[in-house]
């Protein structure tokens, strides 16, 4: 159902993503202030668009030639919610490609969808006025996502960043790799541009690479499913989704569920459809129909019980030498630290330095060096040999990606290993995930995460609270100017690190131990 409280607010490209209520809750509690996390990735976003402001050219270098002038027009960004501010930026914007200028920075535009009337806003971070004499323009944004992938079977268009407004694409061995809220911001500047006849078709992104945008080639493309989002509007009621967990209208939204009794408590997002076809849509009717585990869970939720056993008798995995082990990335550009816990000793191998380079790899060898040799011990004497961890899906990517962009490299004393070496320590019995022992016997209303588990099994983390999400924070900090701070926040993260190796290895002792208090079902 679509909310009135909506009808009014400009949209974002954000807006259509995700949750269909936290636009409507921002235009009835503008009060509420951002979340800590959410100032976070907005800093995050505002720094990377200062990297690429800075590697924008400002005028023709040698070689360009003459015969067309260059003229980059930088604008002033205007906060949201300043209604004077934005009227001001897209009369700039106007004027700006009026006086034809190569490169806009800090572009707005704003309309209204047709079909459903609901105005929209978009800010695009640069403007490339397209060099074949049709006076189009290319529009670029800047994201913190990995918006292509290396692939040497695949090819795409690309221009450096330094040369936009200055040198055609290139082909370039990446594919690409799609996020909505991207597409939705493309789209919406492919509108506005269409809208005043200056639409090229194509439109750029730059990502966690900030020295190139990677083209898409038609952003018509993005025109059926950002219809279908503004389409969809926006619900009168909550429903709890993933998001839910770190949204700053959480305190409000949880009540009005509870109140409704709302049946995506225990069962968040798509997990509610079948039950919901079937007429179910609260809590006690699922704790009513008596449907196995979804009605467990729901009279768990109820109970205020966080886990249950799906089995009779709880065990878990043992070997005689074991090692946990816990990886930190900084987004999608590299993995910085891999710490491990001998049940004894917490060892961290860690680099500070900018990822990407031959500080990354040599800091992923030594940990693979060291990991390595503590299982050639364990066979030597006899013993089997165990390495483990919560969720392998990160550290199994970052182990592969690691390998295949350092894979055979020799630093200093160490080499990186390659990927067939990585591929058979992971497909092997001696790296064990210990969370799907723990989905195989544990379920719980609130899912069953390391910090949920682990907090059941007895273990606190010595800085509460802290979450990955803040660990990409602290990271990006951990490498400022700020020498205090910055080594304060590289012991939190040391400590949060230490702290997710020693709970594994925690929640595999209690889960040996049967799992001590855990109450039936």
């Amino acid at each position: 159902m679509k909310d009135k409280h909506a009808s009014g607010a400009e949209v974002v490209a954000a807006d259509l993503v995700g949750c269909r209520y936290r636009f409507v809750q921002r235009q009835r509690h503008p009060e509420v202030p951002p979340t800590d996390a959410s100032v976070a990735r907005t800093e995050r976003l505002f720094a990377a668009r200062a990297i690429v402001m800075d590697k924008l050219p400002t005028r023709r270098g040698f070689g360009d030639g003459r015969s067309r002038p260059f003229l980059r027009i930088d604008l002033a960004p205007a906060r949201s919610g300043d209604e004077q501010a934005l009227a001001d930026a897209e009369f700039a914007t106007l004027e700006a490609l009026a006086a034809e200028a190569t490169l806009i920075t800090g572009a707005l535009f704003r309309g209204v969808d047709e079909a459903t009337g609901h105005p929209w806003r978009v800010s695009v971070d640069v403007l490339v006025r397209e060099p074949d004499d049709s006076g189009s323009y290319l529009p670029v944004i800047v994201s913190n996502h990995r918006v292509a992938q290396p692939d040497r079977r695949r090819t795409m268009s690309a221009i450096a960043t330094n040369r936009l407004g200055l040198s055609p694409a290139l082909e370039v061995n990446y594919r690409h790799r799609h996020h909505v809220a991207d597409g939705y911001r493309l789209g919406l500047a492919a509108r506005a541009l269409e809208e005043l006849g200056l639409n090229s078709g194509r439109g750029g992104i730059i990502g966690q690479d900030r020295t190139m945008a990677f083209l898409a080639e038609d952003t018509s493309a993005y025109e059926p499913a950002l219809t279908t989002a503004l389409e969809a509007g926006w619900t009168d009621t909550p429903r709890r989704v993933k998001e839910c967990a770190t949204c700053r209208f959480w305190p409000i939204c949880e009540p009005e569920l509870i109140a409704m009794d709302e049946i995506s408590l225990v069962l968040p997002g798509d997990r509610a459809k079948m039950a919901r076809e079937w007429g179910i849509t609260t809590v006690t009717g699922l704790i009513e129909a008596d449907v196995g585990d979804p009605s467990a869970l729901a009279r768990a939720w109820r109970d205020g019980i966080p886990l249950l056993p799906r089995v009779d008798e709880v065990t878990g995995p043992r070997a005689d030498v074991e090692i946990d082990v816990d990886m930190e990335a900084y987004l999608d550009q590299g993995a910085y630290l891999w710490g491990a816990f001998d049940g004894t000793e917490y060892t961290p191998f860690v680099t500070w330095e900018h990822l990407g380079g031959r500080e990354e790899a040599g800091n992923f060898a030594r940990f693979w060096r060291w990991l390595m040799a503590r299982r050639e011990a364990a066979t030597q004497a006899g013993q089997s040999f165990a390495a483990y961890c919560y969720s392998a899906n990160g550290e199994n990517h970052w182990l592969r990606a690691s390998a295949r962009r350092f894979g055979g490299m020799r630093i200093d004393d160490v080499t990186v290993p390659t990927l067939d070496e990585v591929e058979q320590f992971i497909g092997s019995e001696d790296w064990v995930d210990v969370f799907t022992w723990v989905r195989r016997q544990l379920m719980g209303p609130g899912g069953i995460g390391l910090k949920t588990v682990a907090g059941e099994a007895g273990y606190t983390w010595v800085d509460h609270g802290f979450t990955g999400e803040d660990s990409v924070h602290a990271r990006r900090l951990a490498l400022g100017e700020d020498a205090a701070r910055a080594q304060a926040l590289r012991e939190q993260l040391l400590r949060y690190n230490e702290d997710d190796t020693r709970a594994t290895a925690h929640v595999r002792a209690w889960l040996r131990a049967g799992a001590p208090g855990l109450r039936p079902v």
